[in-house]
């Protein structure tokens, strides 16, 4: 197999391809003044590519992800899997209001025609629970960072509380606590826009404690800080966040910091400066079970 990868993407995918002890190629692009790409791949290919890119800040990259996988297969690739660690438009689900485009369906069905195999890990999924739901095809598969976090956390900590956001968080949570023995609460989270957030935090004893925030993804920072300041109110000696997709638009984790979090630590799905986390493990053993 060849790996495949961006430049925005390449210490990620540089190290999947260690992992996987696989050649490493790169795709060229350039963007012209008036926005279009050009993109050329490598020519020399094995029968399997593994093409990686996290698809934040996803439209011009999914173009340019459908250049790439339309130049790869004329040029021999007669199976391409991508690992798109974030994945990008999962959040809407259902035509909320009249005219609404389902994006998920959208991009779902873009993927399913053009990939073999679509890795991510712990999209944004509301009403449906499996990857394939969204991506009709039969590899669309959905790892789950919570055991590399526990195991972050483990080496981090001897005890602690794991403190979910919302009851989104719940599942990953609960997981994660359970595997590494901490114990865990659930708050409750008020949403009345991008930017305005009130969290409920649960009763009980946090003086003295490492609490530790966990959530999927931070763009605002904005449900990681209000949960943080009620942390604090409680008497909790220090609050600690881990993020698994860092988003983080605008002034969110200055704002994060300035509530009181005192280390944010991400997992690499995003490339962030709080990357502390990485993916390759996890990734390249879902790649080694499919081949």
């Amino acid at each position: 197999m060849l790996i495949i990868g961006f430049d925005d993407y390449r210490p990620q995918a540089q190290r999947l391809a260690e992992a996987l002890q696989a050649n490493y190629q790169e795709v060229n692009h350039h963007a012209f003044p008036d926005g279009e790409s050009l993109i050329q791949v490598p020519t020399e290919l094995p029968v399997h590519v593994i093409l990686v890119r996290s698809l934040h800040q996803p439209n011009s990259k999914i173009i340019e992800l459908l250049f790439s996988a339309s130049a790869l297969r004329k040029h021999g690739a007669k199976r391409i899997t991508l690992v798109a660690p974030y994945l990008c438009y999962m959040r809407q689900d259902t035509e909320n209001h009249p005219g609404e485009a389902v994006s998920q369906q959208v991009i779902g069905k873009l993927l399913a025609e053009h990939f073999d195999d679509v890795i991510t890990v712990d999209p944004h999924l509301h009403r449906i629970s499996k990857l394939f739901q969204a991506i009709p095809i039969q590899n669309a598969i959905a790892l789950s960072a919570g055991n590399t976090i526990g195991a972050f956390l483990k080496s981090m900590f001897k005890t602690g509380v794991l403190v979910g956001p919302d009851s989104e968080s719940e599942q990953w949570v609960k997981e994660i606590a359970t595997n590494i023995g901490f114990s865990y609460v659930i708050a409750t989270k008020v949403r009345s826009g991008d930017k305005q957030v009130d969290v409920h935090i649960p009763q009980q004893d946090y003086q003295d404690q490492n609490t530790i925030i966990i959530d999927d993804m931070a763009s605002t920072g904005r449900t990681i800080a209000r949960a943080a300041e009620k942390l604090l109110q409680t008497g909790a000696r220090q609050v600690d966040a881990v993020v698994t997709h860092p988003l983080f638009f605008s002034d969110a984790e200055q704002f994060i910091q300035q509530c009181g979090v005192t280390n944010i630590w991400s997992t690499d799905s995003i490339t962030h400066p709080t990357n502390t986390i990485y993916l390759a493990p996890l990734l390249a053993g879902q790649i080694k079970l499919m081949c």
